[in-house]
């Protein structure tokens, strides 16, 4: 009997012991759970304020021009544009050829690099600007960041030295000057042949001014 009545206590006390372990552990997932629920809170917060600043900054490169690929009509125009974007590719043409070629693989990439401000100004109309940056072989295409001309792509030696060059080689070139945002892989579908554009049987690859 006496043996019964000391077992009833022992077994008391492992319930007690239990139930109290058990309740610190449910506190203590409880205190997890409010810390996980915070920490989720704060990163969706952060991410909201990440996607309002994207948002901001993508009307702001629209109201700049970004997104289209527009030609810059004067000289004046250019200084305008270089100090209101902080990544500027511009293509200094004349009415040929390659020039075309380049247009076709620009008007792409405008819309696919909304950051970058993609824009052309005739090299035969604007001497001074094509004197003062040195112009010389047309196309020559101004990778200009923070309102400083940083580095040139001239004619298409970089780009296999034909004009069948695809988009995806030119993107890769411009981000290689870190002039457009790239992720390692092309921002476009690949397999698209109406992105390369084909040698014209009167064309060269550049032409000089």
């Amino acid at each position: 009997m006496a043996n019964r009545a000391v077992q009833e206590i022992i077994e008391q006390q492992v319930l007690t012991v239990a139930k109290a372990v058990e309740d610190k552990l449910d506190e203590e997932i409880a205190a997890l759970d409010r810390v996980d629920d915070d920490d989720l809170e704060v990163l969706r917060e952060r991410r909201l304020q990440q996607m309002k600043k994207m948002a901001e900054k993508r009307s702001r490169w629209i109201s700049l021009g970004h997104g289209e690929y527009t030609e810059i009509p004067s000289e004046k125009d250019f200084f305008s544009a270089v100090k209101a974007s902080d990544r500027v590719v511009c293509h200094f043409y004349r009415e040929n050829w390659p020039c075309k070629v380049v247009d076709k693989h620009l008007s792409i990439l405008a819309k696919q690099h909304i950051e970058t401000r993609f824009m052309k100004i005739n090299a035969e109309k604007s001497p001074f600007l094509a004197e003062k940056l040195k112009i010389v072989v047309l196309p020559t295409l101004a990778l200009i960041k923070n309102a400083k001309v940083d580095d040139y792509v001239v004619g298409f030696d970089e780009l296999g030295g034909k004009d069948d060059f695809s988009t995806e080689e030119l993107e890769e070139r411009l981000a290689r000057a870190q002039v457009i945002f790239f992720e390692g892989e092309s921002s476009l579908k690949s397999g698209a042949k109406t992105r390369s554009v084909r040698q014209s049987s009167k064309a060269d690859s550049s032409d000089s001014e």
